[in-house]
């Protein structure tokens, strides 16, 4: 009786989730192959459950099949990617582990799991596109980004940050840039980018948390055609920089094999496109960022200590904005001035309460919030020219520090349902005093239109 209701469960499981599971027994034939493995291939169940994988897939190489190349083999094959196209002609792209079976040393058949990345892989594609493009139409920029007086600030603390940056433009060396979520990393990127000999060159930004490794691979490295199925031949980021700089944001979330094969890069000069044997050099300036204290990721074994001591060459630290003082008011009016034309206002000043309140706030996320908030509370006001304290719209949490608290009372509860129910709370919040205006909700709550949309659908808000 346990045994089938095991089974079952097992069963239930296999059915319900978004991974496509594809067994076959030691002679070929399939035994398990769910609902979303059929979707991905196109194909029907019963057009493969219960018969032989030969007979489905007629004069198929035991190399060009994982299945049977691990049934052949016994061996293990992770993360590879495949693109290939389905039954009804539509180009998929999957990531595979396919592993053999063994019971009592028997070797029993052959599991493959197979993730769809058809929509990463196509959004990777357009976003290698789109910087070739960008490269190709503004290889010499008068300016495309960030320099240094674009960064304001008189605090000390910003100051000590600007002065090596300022000193990092003049060198070609490797930067670690820290600094908390919102504090400014790319700006600061940017800036040493377009003060340096290289600024005609192109700068490339990345983000190392965006993609799955086996994508971030290709993205960085380039690919060369047949590689792997469905490659083709295109340059990496590095190729792509090349001359120029590549900013690697959040290297803290590069995988740790992907972090060994860019330490080679930087250690040897030339970079190996995936399923390629020719190396090609490149001449590329690193500065890598961390929303993360470098201590702390290295405890952690999030970074290799190799690769840190490779990038931090020249170190900086953005101070987060509860430490920058008097910033906190410059960069909030350079934000009025901003959002004045954005939004058709005419604010003129800031009161001294507002000051005050702004500058006591514990600005979790840093000059981003500021600016969301700014952008929030000139939404909701009319034709007022000085912006009061009780217009300010700030999203209240527990800053742990001075800024306003929001008290909870946990009772046992799971974290994710108190963080949805804190969620859930502002915003209806934001649809009371927007008049349930969605747009101008998703400008108090700082977040798009669409993703507000989103979440009233899944909080299932409804209103009168």
């Amino acid at each position: 009786m346990k045994e089938n209701i095991y089974v079952e469960v097992i069963n239930k499981i296999i059915e319900s989730i978004d991974e496509g599971i594809h067994f076959i027994d030691k002679n070929g034939k399939t035994i398990v192959y769910n609902n979303s493995m059929a979707k991905l291939e196109g194909m029907n169940k019963e057009d493969i459950v219960n018969k032989s994988f030969f007979d489905v897939v007629k004069n198929m190489k035991v190399n060009n099949s994982t299945l049977l190349e691990v049934l052949d083999s016994k061996c293990i094959i992770k993360d590879n990617v495949q693109k290939y196209l389905n039954k009804d002609g539509k180009e998929i792209t999957t990531i595979n582990t396919t592993m053999p079976i063994i019971v009592g040393n028997k070797l029993v058949g052959a599991l493959e799991i197979s993730k769809d990345m058809t929509q990463i892989q196509s959004l990777s594609e357009q976003i290698l596109k789109l910087k070739e493009i960008k490269i190709s139409k503004s290889h010499i920029p008068e300016k495309i980004g960030y320099n240094f007086d674009d960064i304001i600030g008189v605090s000390d603390t910003i100051k000590k940050s600007l002065k090596i940056s300022q000193k990092a433009a003049k060198s070609d060396a490797a930067v670690l840039v820290y600094g908390e979520t919102g504090t400014g990393k790319e700006l600061i990127s940017q800036s040493i980018h377009y003060g340096s000999s290289r600024k005609k060159q192109p700068f490339i930004a990345q983000n190392c948390a965006a993609l799955p490794e086996s994508l971030l691979e290709g993205i960085l490295f380039g690919t060369t055609k047949g590689g792997f199925t469905g490659a083709i031949d295109r340059p990496g980021l590095f190729e792509q920089a090349n001359k120029g700089t590549l900013l690697l944001d959040e290297i803290n979330s590069m995988p740790l094999q992907l972090q060994a094969k860019l330490l080679r890069v930087l250690q040897e000069g030339y970079v190996r496109r995936v399923g390629g044997t020719k190396d090609i050099p490149v001449d590329v300036r690193i500065i890598a960022t961390t929303n993360e204290n470098p201590n702390k990721i290295l405890e952690e074994g999030k970074l290799r200590k190799d690769l840190y001591y490779r990038l931090n060459v020249i170190y900086i630290q953005i101070p987060p904005l509860r430490e920058r003082g008097d910033d906190i008011i410059l960069l909030a009016n350079k934000f009025i001035d901003k959002y004045n034309q954005k939004l058709d206002k005419n604010i003129k000043r800031i009161s001294e309460d507002a000051k005050q309140y702004l500058k006591q706030h514990y600005w979790q996320g840093n000059v981003r919030e500021l600016e969301n908030t700014i952008y929030s509370s000139m939404s909701m006001m009319d034709d007022e020219n000085i912006l009061n304290k009780d217009m300010i719209n700030i999203n209240q949490y527990d800053s742990g520090k001075n800024g306003d608290q929001y008290f909870i009372d946990i009772k046992s509860r799971p974290l994710d349902w108190i963080v949805a129910d804190i969620e859930e709370k502002y915003i209806n919040e934001a649809l009371e005093r927007s008049g349930d205006n969605v747009t101008k909700a998703a400008a108090i709550l700082g977040i798009c239109r669409q993703n507000l949309q989103y979440k009233i659908k899944k909080y299932n808000i409804r209103r009168n």
